[in-house]
């Protein structure tokens, strides 16, 4: 197969002239003077040169596009302002971490951010403080039904003449600090209970023991991890 080099032709239409002080690996770029000339702000390197990787173009100065871009890989050294609209996706797998330095203000648009936020998580004080909060509710009808990790509010529903229980997610599961809130929201319960077993979990407990049951009427518990068992607060 024949090879062929680049050629340049003086026509008409055609550019007079390449800049002589074009540097190696520059990208060519028209200027004034029916010419083209490179510059050491705007480079091809074909290989490995400084801390640059083979095939890296290098731009040394500011870039507007006024399109889309595309990336495997997108890396941002220095931030002053990101100014976006419109709705941003983070993450494609359950996987992904996300991790920033630094606090955090979540707010409606035209609110002052600091006095009116909806969330607001300080890196300072390591203090997470909420305008409102709503924490998942599950009413569970079943006999016996098995609390997910991701389950913070239960309202326990069962109507039948029978016990109904609860068995606690592995406190190693959900860490350190979860919280649990269950209610009994059966008016009319007369000799049946609701059980909260940690028998499914070996060596787990609930207060030192394998079980708690709730009593008296419309009862309520709330319990927290600390990894290893469950406790009643």
């Amino acid at each position: 197969m024949a090879e062929f080099n680049w050629a340049y032709v003086d026509c008409d239409d055609t550019l007079d002239s390449i800049g002589g002080t074009s540097p190696t690996g520059g990208i060519l770029f028209v200027t004034g003077a029916r010419g083209a000339t490179g510059s050491l702000n705007f480079m091809y390197y074909t290989a490995s040169t400084y801390s640059y990787a083979p095939n890296t173009v290098v731009l040394s100065g500011n870039l507007i596009v006024t399109g889309a871009i595309s990336a495997s890989a997108y890396h941002i050294e220095s931030i002053t302002t990101i100014d976006a609209t419109g709705s941003t996706y983070f993450g494609d797998t359950n996987d992904d971490e996300h991790i920033r330095t630094g606090s955090l203000i979540v707010s409606k648009a035209g609110v002052d951010a600091y006095t009116s936020y909806t969330l607001s998580a300080s890196a300072v004080d390591g203090r997470t403080s909420v305008r409102a909060f709503s924490g998942r509710y599950t009413k569970v009808t079943a006999t016996n039904y098995v609390i997910g990790t991701e389950e913070y509010i239960l309202g326990c529903s069962h109507s039948a003449g029978a016990n109904q229980t609860l068995y606690l997610p592995t406190a190693s599961a959900v860490g350190a600090g979860a919280l649990l809130i269950i209610k009994d929201q059966y008016q009319t319960r007369a000799d049946t209970s609701v059980f909260i077993s940690a028998s499914a979990n070996a060596h787990q407990s609930v207060d030192a023991e394998t079980f708690y049951q709730l009593t008296g009427t419309m009862a309520a518990i709330n319990l927290y991890s600390d990894g290893s068992n469950w406790f009643v607060f």
